[in-house]
This record gives C-alpha cells, sequence and structure tokens, in this order.
C-alpha cells in the first residue's frame, strides 16, 4: 500500500485537508485576529468531508476504479471550498481602511487538487499496467 505513489500523494492530500488547516489560518481579520476554518461551520463539513473521502481512498488501494472515482469526487469537494474561499474574500465589505490578509490556508484546497490529480494519474497509469498483462494472458 505505501510503497505505491498514489498513496504518497494520498497522504500528502490528507495533511492538506486534515492537519494543515488546525495550523495555518484562512485569513487574518482586520482587527488582527486569525480566522481558521473552524468557526465556519459550513467550512468544517466540507473540510471533514473531504478528509474521509481522502481516509477511505487510501484504504481502498486494491479496488483502483473506486479510489479513482472517490479522488474524482474530493477534486470536486475541493473545488467548491475554494470557490467558497475565493467569493469570500472578494466579498469582505467594509475594509475601506485596514484590509485583512490572506492567509496560506485559503490555498490548502489547491495543494490537495494538485496531489489528487497526480494520484489519479499514478493509478491510471497502474490500471493500464494491469490490463496490458492481462492482454498477454
Amino acid at each position: 500500500m505505501i510503497q505505491r505513489i498514489q498513496t504518497v500523494y494520498l497522504i500528502l492530500t490528507f495533511l492538506a485537508v486534515g492537519v494543515l488547516p488546525f495550523i495555518f489560518p484562512l485569513w487574518t481579520l482586520s482587527d488582527g485576529k486569525d480566522y481558521f476554518f473552524m468557526q465556519n461551520q459550513f467550512y468544517v463539513i466540507l473540510f471533514g468531508l473531504s478528509t474521509a473521502i481522502t481516509i477511505y481512498s487510501i484504504i481502498s488501494f486494491k479496488k483502483r476504479q473506486t479510489q479513482f472515482v472517490a479522488n474524482r469526487l474530493n477534486i470536486v469537494l475541493n473545488l467548491i471550498l475554494l470557490g467558497l474561499f475565493v467569493y469570500h474574500s472578494l466579498n469582505l465589505s467594509g475594509e475601506t481602511l485596514v484590509v485583512s490578509e490572506k492567509g496560506i490556508g485559503m490555498f490548502l484546497p489547491i495543494l490537495a487538487i494538485i496531489s489528487l490529480v497526480l494520484a489519479n494519474k499514478a493509478i491510471k497509469k497502474d490500471e493500464d499496467l494491469v490490463k496490458s498483462v492481462d492482454r498477454l494472458r
């Protein structure tokens, strides 16, 4: 399981959506306080769902097609999360004098999407290899 490259990519995804959001704030408010994802219930649900799908994908390493579909679902979920972050950052009103700073936490879904795409590429490569060996039998 761990010797496959897609598992390494999925562990990176797990770190990006399951661990790093607790460390890095999404943005810093104008009063200097950090805004973490835990302050919004919808973000908690989306990050939790993405983490659960990633864990399921890591566990189902024997079923490559299921793993591939779960990763695609996770990519869509992270795109929705990224879209919500962009929408929220563009709709911050009342910041005429003091502008809030965007944190690195806003870019964690991008890291997750990149590693999920690389994992899917490796899964497809494994699937093609298995199909070519089956053809030889």
